[in-house]
């Protein structure tokens, strides 16, 4: 039986099995039941992931806009600690919190941190926690997401040429900061170096070039021998003998005999003051007849000043006596006949190819040349004087511009930015500048007594030398473009000389010559790599136009050269100091011409028309301070680069 029964079982299941599957109407509930949690795991999990990949989409757009906005405050600033500075990351925190504001999707335990990389670019890591709706039944309460990004100011090839205004005022202190301008712009300038090529990405050309300039400009080491002329004339003098006569000789002894002097402490002024000494003498007392012997007494009261120009005002100092009493006893040594001589003052042509090398595509280089300017000794042997060439040049031809919209370049070859000098053509050379040989005809040492004379004139005693007075100041020696070191900048900004008076425009000449890819130096400034390069010119300026008829510039003693200002009759009816601007404004439009951007900084001066139509709309900046020039230098900085998410 139970063999049967077993047998019965058996073959009963399946019928069953065929029944149930017909009927249909009561296994519907148990199928359901057995299909809700696996339909309601794989609902809610696509809910949930859904929002998780929303608000992590959204984390991530935030995490961006945090550290790009970090990078770009951050600008050009070098952080040697390797951290952010606050302001930096504040900034970027902000940034970070408006994109993904706490609570957003319903997320919790929102944080956002930032870090400054090696190559000064900040990178970020943002998370959250975002709650489940369905998927808390399983046991999965909250879905933690986390995304990192990362912000690069990269720069592609580029050439920086910063020409910078190192005149006497550049001592000067701005109200609000405590270091000297200069010292300012060294700082700003390293900084400004060290985050620029920080960011370069690698394989990328970055390369910096200094012009600094003041009276003259001083090119000279960057030029060819053969771009500068074999000859020159220069306004000079040199002695003319008037004949021999005989003189007596005496010994002189002085005793002071009371009274006091004292210096002068130099301050500065916008004029040279007058001498206010006088001195009064009493009659002489002879002593003895043979040998003739006698002695007067002198007391002198008052100032006795010097001046020296400074950047369009004067540094003054000098003596001051209070009834300073002096006993002068002359007494007879002896009768000589001597060769007496005077000065004739004009034009004198010198040879200066001893500054040239024998290899005409060699520099010129320093040295000197013989020059007899003083008046030879009472026994006619003459007092050669020793001028030294440093660097500083004469500009080549050039004519008085009356068109200043239609500029004649085939005659201003100073303006012609890319003009190739011709060998043998003196016009289209440039020409060594001697300051210590050049006299200003017929103007004394106050720089207001006497004219101008372009005629020579014979005077027995000196007139004003620019040179030896201070008005011929030759800055520090220019820099081609090139890649430099952080400590190759440091070395040139930190021994910058800082003298002179401001002559706009030949900075912009130069620093247009020397970022021109198609003028004297296009072989050097061609794009490489394959890659295009940006150009780009920082003009820097502490004070407005400040010429002097006084000064040797560039373009010789201006009243008596007259190459491109005649004051007796000037086109147009201009003043040296419009003539200046009015160059300076061409040169900058001949150096955007060639595809340059140029920045200028007025930095403790106001900004002038002159200034802003040269830059252009967002390309100019006043800076009254240190940080502000930082902040401005920051702005170039940015516009420079390409800001970007580089991960």
């Amino acid at each position: 039986m139970t063999g049967r029964t077993d047998i019965r079982a058996t073959t009963a299941l399946p019928a069953i099995l065929r029944r149930l599957a017909r009927d249909r109407a009561g296994n519907t509930l148990p199928i359901v039941a057995a299909a809700v949690v696996p339909i309601m795991a794989l609902l809610g999990g696509g809910i949930d992931m859904g929002r998780s990949y929303l608000t992590e989409t959204r984390l991530q757009q935030a995490c961006d806009a945090g550290v790009l906005a970090a990078r770009k405050k951050l600008g050009s600033q070098f952080v040697a600690t390797g951290e952010l500075p606050d302001d930096v990351e504040t900034i970027g925190n902000r940034f970070f919190n408006v994109n993904f504001r706490a609570g957003a999707y319903g997320s919790d335990n929102r944080q956002f941190t930032m870090d400054l990389e090696s190559d000064n670019s900040v990178s970020g890591v943002a998370s959250a926690d975002v709650p489940t709706s369905i998927m808390r039944i399983f046991g999965y309460a909250r879905v933690p997401v986390e995304v990192a990004c990362e912000a690069t100011l990269n720069f592609t090839n580029t050439d920086i040429m910063m020409v910078l205004d190192t005149t006497g005022s550049m001592n000067s202190t701005n109200p609000s900061d405590t270091s000297p301008r200069i010292d300012v712009l060294r700082d700003t300038v390293k900084a400004f170096h060290a985050n620029v090529t920080s960011s370069a990405a690698s394989g990328t050309r970055i390369r910096f070039g200094f012009v600094p300039y003041a009276t003259n400009i001083n090119v000279g080491g960057l030029l060819k021998s053969d771009w500068m002329v074999d000859s020159w004339t220069y306004q000079s003098r040199r002695p003319k003998f008037l004949g021999e006569n005989t003189w007596n000789f005496y010994n002189v002894n002085h005793e002071i005999l009371g009274g006091s002097t004292s210096v002068i402490t130099p301050f500065p002024s916008s004029t040279c003051p007058a001498d206010t000494n006088t001195t009064d003498y009493t009659p002489s007392v002879e002593i003895s007849s043979t040998p003739h012997s006698y002695f007067f007494i002198s007391t002198t009261n008052g100032n006795d000043y010097w001046c020296t120009g400074n950047d369009g005002a004067w540094t003054v100092g000098g003596t001051a006596y209070d009834n300073y009493r002096v006993k002068q006893t002359w007494t007879y040594s002896h009768a000589q006949s001597v060769k007496d001589y005077t000065y004739e003052y004009m034009p004198i042509t010198h040879d200066v190819t001893k500054f040239k090398d024998a290899d005409g595509n060699a520099p010129p280089h320093p040295d000197w040349i013989s020059a007899e300017i003083f008046k030879p000794d009472w026994n006619g042997n003459p007092v050669p004087y020793s001028a030294w060439y440093a660097g500083c040049i004469e500009e080549r031809s050039t004519y008085e511009i009356d068109d200043w919209d239609n500029v004649d370049f085939s005659r201003a070859l100073d303006l012609d930015l890319d003009r190739v000098p011709e060998t043998g053509d003196p016009d289209t050379q440039w020409r060594p500048a001697l300051k210590d040989i050049i006299a200003a005809r017929a103007m004394g040492w106050d720089g207001t007594t006497g004219t101008f004379s372009v005629d020579p004139v014979e005077f027995y005693w000196d007139y004003l030398a620019p040179g030896w007075a201070g008005f011929a100041a030759c800055p520090s020696e220019a820099r081609k473009l090139a890649e430099m070191s952080s400590s190759d900048v440091a070395s040139y900004v930190d021994n910058l000389l800082v003298a002179g008076e401001t002559y706009h425009d030949i900075g912009m000449i130069w620093g247009g010559r020397l970022i021109s890819p198609t003028g004297l130096f296009a072989d050097e400034n061609a794009d490489t790599g394959g890659k295009p390069t940006a150009r780009h010119l920082i003009f820097l300026t502490d004070g407005q136009t400040q010429p002097l008829d006084i000064s040797y510039s560039s373009y010789g003693v201006e009243p008596l050269d007259r190459r491109r200002w005649n004051p007796d009759s000037p086109a147009g009816g201009l003043t040296l100091r419009e003539v200046v601007e009015g160059r300076f404004s061409v040169a900058c439009k001949e150096v955007k011409k060639r595809n340059v951007t140029v920045w200028v900084i007025g930095f403790g001066t106001e900004m002038t028309d002159l200034f802003k139509q040269c830059a252009g709309p967002g390309h100019w900046f006043q800076a009254d301070d240190a940080a502000q020039l930082n902040n401005a230098f920051e702005s170039i900085a940015k516009s420079m680069g390409d800001l970007r998410i580089s991960r």
